[in-house]
């Protein structure tokens, strides 16, 4: 029996899926789903649901780490037109979850409107952003937004308001599988000065953080009231390196990939810092990637 009969124009058998990492390290899904409607993603979505196939959401990739083996799942990706989309209505934007986040915070500042800016240099997209409520330094991307609209494993769709929609550090109150769009405030502001804003955050990121090495972005979320990377460094762990994974020489927090390298170095790299941290500090750290299994 076919489980996706009739989708076949969407759906990819034993897919590789390291190409849409920015890793570039992991294995094949069995499933790999790319819908063009919001309809034909109920129905993939149904069909996973009644046939006990695990759903995952792939983003931009850009914290994410795959395992070697790939995943025995079905990898959704909302990269068609109808998932890309952003709708601007005086301050108002409304983005699909499929957008790409670095596109937008210059769409916004060429159209005068300040809110995103923060978000400067965090690769991804709008959904996965909204995930894990990402931000930095500078400030989040829940800050300003006032609602998703969401639809869970079997298709049905609905929307989810402040205050009922919460963000905390690099996490949100959301459960539902799919994020299809947020409702995003912005304000007028004057485009130069929100360029400028922009390049700051950029010349501090490019300053602060391995930007042209094969990366993940940080690795573990700060713990409260201290970072996560100054905790990897006081330990000693720069430079620490197993297989073709080191800890970065440049920000602590990052672990770059090197020609060879594979998850497992990965994962047994961020297990050796986890082990030295706590050993040396008493501070469990705790993942802001992704890891699929």
């Amino acid at each position: 029996m076919n489980i996706f009969a009739d989708l076949e124009e969407i759906v990819e058998t034993n897919h590789p899926l390291a190409q849409h990492s920015w890793y570039g390290l992991g294995g094949p899904a069995d499933y790999f789903i790319r819908p063009k409607t919001i309809e034909q993603l109920q129905e993939a979505a149904r069909r996973c649901s009644e046939n006990h196939i695990p759903i995952y959401v792939l983003g931009f990739g850009s914290n994410l780490l795959i395992s070697d083996e790939g995943v025995r799942a079905a990898v959704v990706k909302l990269e068609a037109d109808q998932f890309t989309q952003t709708q601007f209505k005086d301050e108002e934007l409304t983005a699909w979850a499929g957008a790409e986040l670095s596109k937008l915070v210059l769409t916004c500042v060429q159209k005068g409107l300040s809110g995103i800016e923060a978000l400067t240099g965090i690769p991804g997209s709008v959904g996965g952003a909204v995930r894990m409520n990402a931000g930095g330094n500078f400030g989040d991307v829940g800050a300003v937004v006032e609602s998703v609209s969401l639809m869970d494993s079997y298709g049905n769709i609905f929307e989810k308001k402040k205050p009922e929609l919460v963000f905390d550090y690099r996490s949100t109150n959301i459960t539902a599988r799919f994020i299809l769009n947020a409702q995003v405030k912005l304000a007028e502001a004057d485009p130069g000065q929100i360029m400028r804003t922009v390049k700051e955050i950029w010349i501090h990121k490019k300053n602060n953080q391995p930007l042209n090495t094969r990366n993940c972005g940080c690795i573990f979320k700060n713990p409260r009231g201290v970072s996560a990377g100054a905790l990897i460094d006081r330990a000693g762990l720069k430079g620490l390196q197993i297989g073709g994974a080191t800890v970065s020489e440049k920000h602590a927090n990052f672990i770059i990939a090197a020609k060879g390298c594979t998850s497992r170095d990965v994962t047994r790299l961020i297990d050796a810092v986890r082990e030295r941290v706590k050993e040396q500090f008493d501070v469990e750290l705790k993942l802001e990637i992704e890891v699929w299994k």
